[in-house]
């Protein structure tokens, strides 16, 4: 079965084109900058013993535009990999909350649509994209069979006391108002990898999600009990441009007292905070570089950083009553062995011990960084949500 996947961002699509269940990437690449100057198409075919690449820097109008220019490299009679575009069987969408509503993956219909149309209010930047690369693929491709893989689903089995806020009860019952949490995709992945990987040692597991969003959750048994992020993708940890936690009397005393507009204050906490606010800079190796120039503002970021992470670890290992290992994620996570190094000291409590060399190591499908005097397994697995997205897609149709 082909699958074709799309993750649709508001001015990006990235794809992967995978033979299931051989999980054989046939395909991937992305368009980006979609709507602005400096957009661009990449693609690379893997069907060859070396791979071929292909870059375009050309105008993308729209998502509609960008992914028939993805489908025209597809059918290409040179480096296309299928010679049809009915040859996509399956195309696996991801969207971003599902809310209450979805919590396992769904075959799209006009009534599913709808239903994510309706929970706009509830991630007002992601879900719309998500919506109109559904829209687009279902002219593209098809005859295809579209599925809608949701981010928010993995942590639906948490407790009520993990997601419910202690605001009037109708603010939930009648509004949906509660913690959802997000990256569920990438923190079922990995923690599948890791209890694949440790068998029986791996029932309580903290999966740490580092990218330009970051994001952690507790694991017991393979399924989510609790996650950092909350209602909507700003909560919890210091992110490249998001602050994470905040006491709510700063939002009240920006509006009251300095004369901010909601949604200026909106803009400040999701776009320019963070990394960003604390460092200029919303990338970690820029961030880093300037840590080993000795820069006062990228160690204060970079140790804030991984304080935060760290108390998360604490307080999960609280939920889950021990630990058995950590995983590191995303891109953040799987390539800053800094971030790392910082998360792991003055553990030694939880019986976190992290080896230094073993970290700065080379890159492995499942790499293992912890001591051998660790209580607790350290793992840095790369994520892969596009693959994630394509078995939960072929699990459902098969």
């Amino acid at each position: 079965m082909n699958v074709f996947v799309i993750n649709s961002g508001s001015s990006s699509i990235k794809y992967q084109l995978i033979s299931m269940p051989e999980e054989k990437v046939i395909c991937s690449g992305m368009v980006d900058r979609i709507g602005l100057e400096g957009s661009r198409v990449e693609y690379r075919s893997f069907l060859k013993e070396e791979p071929v690449e292909f870059t375009r820097n050309m105008p993308v109008s729209d998502h509609s535009a960008g992914l028939k220019e993805v489908a025209k490299l597809l059918v290409d009679s040179e480096i296309g990999v299928i010679t049809n575009p009915n040859q996509v069987e399956v195309v696996g969408h991801r969207v971003v909350h599902g809310g209450e509503k979805f919590a396992s993956t769904q075959l799209i219909s006009e009534e599913i649509k709808a239903k994510i149309k309706e929970l706009f209010p509830l991630a007002p930047l992601h879900n719309p994209a998500n919506y109109l690369g559904i829209e687009v693929a279902e002219h593209i491709f098809s005859k295809a069979k579209q599925v809608a893989v949701f981010d928010t689903a993995f942590h639906q089995t948490q407790p009520p006391v993990a997601f419910r806020m202690a605001i009037p009860n109708e603010f939930y019952e009648k509004h949906g108002i509660r913690a959802y949490g997000f990256h569920g995709t990438s923190h079922k992945y990995v923690s599948e990898r890791a209890r694949d990987y440790l068998g029986t040692k791996g029932n309580r597991i903290v999966s740490i999600h580092l990218g330009n969003g970051c994001s952690m959750a507790a694991i017991r048994d393979g399924k989510s009990i609790d996650t950092s992020m909350g209602f909507g993708p700003m909560n919890g940890l210091v992110m490249g441009t998001r602050a994470g936690d905040i006491d709510q009397s700063v939002i009240f005393h920006l509006v009251q007292e300095l004369g901010y507009s909601l949604q200026d204050v909106f803009q400040i906490l999701n776009k320019k905070s963070g990394m960003l606010g604390l460092t200029g800079f919303s990338d970690m190796r820029d961030i880093q570089k300037k840590y080993n120039e000795g820069e006062k503002e990228a160690k204060l970021a970079y140790h804030l950083y991984a304080y935060r992470i760290k108390k998360y670890i604490g307080s999960f290992a609280a939920v889950l009553n021990g630990l058995d290992a950590i995983i590191f994620t995303g891109g953040v996570g799987e390539n800053d062995r800094l971030t790392r190094q910082l998360v792991c000291q003055g553990m030694d409590y939880l019986g976190i011990e992290l080896d230094e060399e073993k970290n700065a190591g080379p890159k492995q499908p499942v790499q293992e960084i912890q001591s051998e005097n660790s209580g607790v397994k350290l793992l840095v697995i790369p994520t892969n949500e596009e693959l994630e997205i394509a078995k939960q897609s072929f699990q459902l149709l098969k």
